[in-house]
């Protein structure tokens, strides 16, 4: 297992995560962890080397923390940092932090948690946390031994991000999504490198982008091929990540034994700067043809936004792009539902028309929210 500098902190973590966001279940149903295989694959992953455990208090209905606490037992928190979130959602007073998070110490069974994330936040949701004083419960949490070490995970534009970086001083670490294809979208390489710049840890979630980078065309397997490399889709997509020196951690959601260990084979060669420029060539070849598939010339620069009818206009256009590029249109339309659900789906759309003379790509809006709505409502 290779490891690294945990940003400021002092501390060393391995490069690879263990995510508990996606643990084998029971029945089909989220809630019903495997508890047997799921705390089998935490130790195991601790006896091959991880130190670095990752949860959240929404992840499988709010049954993730206990099982981890549990696969904690036997001496085994002891040998790892262990990472959890404030469901900054759920949050209307300044109490609430409190309470969510002697909620958690209970769940978990441990006395303090390492490292203590805000969770997903974006412009929303930062305004809210800093009315309600969470730098006064994060300087309270540390001084109780509560928690060791202050953090955030992100969903929204670098700007935002930047913002949020820049007005907390204390920020310890940071999560953001990245993978080779995800270099420009919410944080990306830039926000990597400019947490990086400012002493933050840099923690990766969604490496493989959901598995999506698992999974890839045979069209685009086949550009793979072309290397000397006989590396599969997953270790091309974590040595990518692994390159990066201002990556901290590689967060990876395992759901089997057999995932686990192919990962932790992967880990121990994680090293920053061993990709040779033909690697990397070939991972930008595989970039841009996954780009060429995209039927909606979206760029996601948001100059669209905001839209009067609450549409996330950009949002729409890249969850069909991926589901056409990815050659998986059922993904697609159960992300769909979710915006659905969150009333940002492109069936808000009222054709006003106001986003027209903003969009930089000349791109019919109305017209093509419809077409993402059609595609991803229609049946079989």
């Amino acid at each position: 297992m290779q490891y690294r500098n945990f940003g400021k902190t002092g501390v060393s973590c391995s490069v690879l995560g263990f995510g508990a966001m996606r643990f084998p279940t029971l029945n089909n149903d989220e809630s019903q962890i495997d508890e047997e295989k799921a705390i089998e694959m935490i130790r195991y992953a601790i006896d091959h080397g991880v130190n670095y455990v990752d949860t959240a208090y929404p992840y499988h209905r709010g049954k993730s923390e206990v099982v981890v606490g549990k696969a904690l037992k036997d001496g085994y928190r002891e040998k790892i940092f262990l990472a959890t979130k404030s469901p900054v959602w759920q949050v209307e007073r300044y109490e609430d932090f409190e309470r969510f998070l002697d909620e958690q110490l209970e769940k978990l069974q441990v006395d303090h948690i390492d490292m203590y994330l805000m969770h997903a936040l974006n412009k929303q949701r930062w305004e809210k946390i800093k009315a309600l004083e969470f730098s006064k419960f994060f300087a309270k949490a540390k001084a109780e031994g509560k928690i060791r070490f202050a953090g955030f995970s992100f969903h929204d534009r670098y700007h935002v991000f930047k913002q949020i970086v820049d007005e907390y001083s204390l920020w310890d670490f940071c999560q953001i999504q990245l993978n080779y294809m995800d270099i420009d979208y919410q944080a990306g390489l830039k926000g990597l490198n400019y947490a990086s710049s400012k002493g933050l840890a840099v923690v990766i979630m969604e490496p493989l982008k959901g598995g999506k980078l698992a999974k890839l065309p045979k069209k685009v397997m086949d550009i793979f091929k072309e290397s000397e490399k006989s590396w599969s889709a997953v270790e091309w997509s974590l040595r990518w990540l692994g390159n990066l020196p201002q990556v901290s951690v590689v967060l990876s959601g395992m759901s089997s034994l057999e995932q686990l260990r192919e990962n932790l084979k992967i880990a121990d060669h994680l090293v920053e700067n061993t990709l040779s420029v033909d690697d990397l060539q070939v991972i930008g070849k595989v970039r841009k043809t996954l780009q060429s598939f995209a039927v909606i010339n979206c760029t996601g620069c948001g100059y669209c936004l905001p839209c009067p009818s609450g549409v996330d206009i950009p949002g729409n256009f890249r969850i069909y792009n991926e589901a056409v590029m990815f050659e998986n249109m059922e993904e697609g339309k159960g992300i769909y539902r979710w915006f659905e659900n969150q009333k940002i789906s492109a069936s808000l759309c009222v054709e006003c028309g106001q986003c027209l003379s903003k969009c930089p790509q000349k791109l019919e809006i109305p017209s093509l929210l419809k077409k993402v709505h059609r595609e991803f409502t229609r049946a079989g």
